[in-house]
């Protein structure tokens, strides 16, 4: 089962590494960090860079919520575990499905490229591709798609690197 860990924002790769530390391998499968990436141009060259997805969360796979529960006290910096109420409640096997579709094993969403076409966004290659309804807004200038994802049992606006090479009126 995949949970989600709260964390403060900017802590996150700390505490990952705290809880694989901290926390025994029987009783965590996985512990990561999904990332996006994003291209930047400084000093005229052109780096692809990762950044976060879900600022302030980590995600941890058990099939032993118990346990785990009690070993992560050990780790400083935790805010919750996320659930309804006072039950912490896993990922739903749609939100596990999407996450590995769209990042991968290796949890990184890859710059995604597409065209305009009569004011319709058309992805024609990466993770976006056939996504295209997800998209809530383009920003052509910083390379960047805006996403409503229905995740942890809300909408969560995410951003992923998107490279608009062509427009038609």
């Amino acid at each position: 089962m995949w949970y989600v860990v709260q964390v403060r924002t900017g802590s996150e790769e700390s505490i990952r590494i705290q809880c694989s530390k901290n926390v025994s391998a029987e009783v965590l499968e996985k512990c990561f960090i999904p990332y996006y990436e994003e291209k930047w141009r400084r000093q005229g060259v052109w780096r692809t860079e990762k950044k976060i997805l879900f600022p302030g969360y980590i995600f941890v796979v058990t099939e032993h919520m118990e346990e785990l529960y009690r070993q992560l006290n050990k780790v400083i910096g935790l805010t919750k575990l996320l659930g309804t109420g006072g039950e912490v409640v896993p990922l739903s096997e749609e939100e596990v499905a999407f996450l590995l579709e769209f990042g991968g094993e290796k949890q990184v969403v890859e710059m995604s490229e597409g065209i305009i076409e009569n004011s319709k966004v058309i992805v024609t290659d990466g993770p976006l591709q056939g996504k295209e309804g997800l998209i809530k807004k383009i920003d052509r200038h910083k390379r960047k798609a805006y996403l409503e994802l229905p995740m942890f049992g809300r909408m969560q606006t995410v951003q992923v690197g998107l490279e608009i090479v062509a427009k038609t009126v």
